[in-house]
């Protein structure tokens, strides 16, 4: 039972009792669990006593086992039960004791006023890419070029071959080299020769990742020279690839090529609406939520590096060298005012909607996330924590707020808004179509990709 002892501005505290039943009932899951895992010599699976069990795990470590369940439980359920969505919060539990109640005191930030722009009459322009016959036509190439096959030509390079050359040195390998996706300087020197001839390819100075790599040379033996040829589009290139027909090919094709562009069509006007939400919305947003934000930011940066095996104070030094440091903190800065805005908008959209999420949606959704993540949902609640899981319900009711208000834009139900969105945690099933396109690099996306590239 969650009891709210004061609340003024963004402050917020409150009190949380869980009932004597419940901790017991947790403990004896503990129990249960250490029984299960702990092996002691001299006693079979499940027969150890309590006491020989807890000098193997240490003093202590089912009380905090017992604790860390209750909080990860009850807290979330309290914030929800109070109708709370906290930005930040302290957690001081009492001991825990079998047999009696356990208490927990909470202490925190709740996000700040919010006041949204009327966006009942917005219209919203975005909308998804038509699929010509001269898009399905060079997706079609584009299977075709990436299932051509190769064969020795006897002649000079061309471009679109493809050339099998050995370096040449001490630490020289062989490796092929396709004309087609060459850089220029690599192409132009190899055009026009045979094999048997060793070409100096002239390597400009570039960067690589944290590395500035000068100009220099590079010399290679040219031993093989191949031809691309392609398959004729025809009912055997489609049969190659697990298609009855060149018709059912093309059919299935484009059906997945507009299942792709409703869904470009949908997120674009999801960030169209968003946009409209925050850039209109009046909040006066404290300073310290933003530095919380950028902190949290920068933590998954360093972890994301970490996992590379680069650290980030040998990073932060390659750009303090470079002179973008301080254009990194400013971008940084400037993402976590968006994302700050982008919570707040959808979180005070949701209130206005009056969106709900019943504990069973949640845990049904929490139970599919954490079996698709090979998970137990205990595992699942340990490794989120009680800030992650009531993170994760909140952007939860973000998601349906978002999916109603579209659905009241378009002037259609909105998908979810009564199931929840337990669908998300499925895999979704991949068509023969689809299979067959994310062979190649979704021609769209890398059109749009290599025009951004040219701006």
């Amino acid at each position: 039972m969650a009891e709210l002892i004061s609340r003024e501005g963004n402050k917020v505290e409150f009190k949380v009792a869980v009932p004597a039943a419940e901790v017991n009932r947790a403990y004896d899951q503990v129990w249960a669990g250490l029984s299960r895992d702990v092996r002691v010599p001299g006693f079979r699976p499940g027969k150890a006593p309590k006491k020989v069990i807890e000098g193997r795990v240490g003093k202590g470590y089912v009380e905090r086992e017992v604790r860390d369940r209750l909080l990860q439980v009850h807290y979330p359920q309290a914030a929800r039960e109070l109708n709370l969505s906290l930005v930040d919060a302290t957690i001081d539990p009492a001991e825990v004791v079998s047999g009696q109640d356990f208490t927990f005191n909470v202490t925190g930030e709740t996000y700040p006023e919010v006041t949204l722009a009327d966006w009942s009459g917005l219209k919203l322009e975005a909308a998804a890419p038509e699929i010509t016959d001269d898009v399905l036509n060079r997706t079609l190439s584009d299977l075709q070029e990436r299932n051509a096959s190769f064969e020795s030509a006897e002649r000079a390079i061309e471009a679109g071959d493809q050339v099998t050359v050995e370096e040449q040195g001490e630490d020289g390998g062989t490796y092929p080299i396709y004309l087609d996706v060459a850089e220029a300087h690599v192409r132009d020197a190899l055009l026009g020769k045979n094999a048997g001839d060793t070409v100096e390819i002239n390597v400009p100075a570039h960067q690589h990742g944290d590395h500035e790599h000068p100009a220099h040379t590079v010399s290679v033996k040219i031993l093989d020279v191949k031809t691309k040829k392609l398959q004729d589009l025809d009912d055997e290139f489609a049969k190659s690839l697990n298609f009855d027909s060149l018709d059912r090919l093309k059919a299935d094709l484009k059906t997945e090529l507009e299942r792709r562009a409703a869904q470009e069509g949908d997120n674009a006007r999801r960030e169209e609406f968003v946009t409209h939400l925050t850039e209109n919305m009046q909040a006066d947003i404290p300073e310290a939520l933003l530095a919380r934000r950028r902190e949290l930011m920068m933590n998954e940066i360093q972890d994301d590096l970490g996992r590379q095996g680069v650290k980030w104070a040998e990073y932060e030094s390659f750009m303090q060298e470079q002179g973008k440091l301080e254009e990194f903190m400013a971008d940084l800065g400037k993402n976590a005012e968006t994302r700050v805005k982008r919570d707040l908008a959808l979180e005070r959209l949701a209130q206005d909607l009056k969106v709900q999420l019943s504990e069973a949606e949640f845990n049904q959704t929490m139970n599919m996330l954490a079996q698709s993540n090979g998970m137990t949902p205990q595992q699942l609640s340990k490794q989120l924590g009680p800030d992650g899981i009531q993170s994760y319900y909140a952007s939860m009711v973000r998601e349906r707020a978002l999916q109603l208000a579209l659905g009241q834009l378009s002037g259609e139900k909105a998908e979810g808004a009564e199931a929840g969105e337990a669908a998300e945690a499925k895999p979704a099933k991949k068509s023969r179509a689809k299979k067959a396109q994310d062979a190649d690099a979704e021609t769209a996306e890398t059109e749009t990709a290599a025009a951004d590239a040219e701006e």
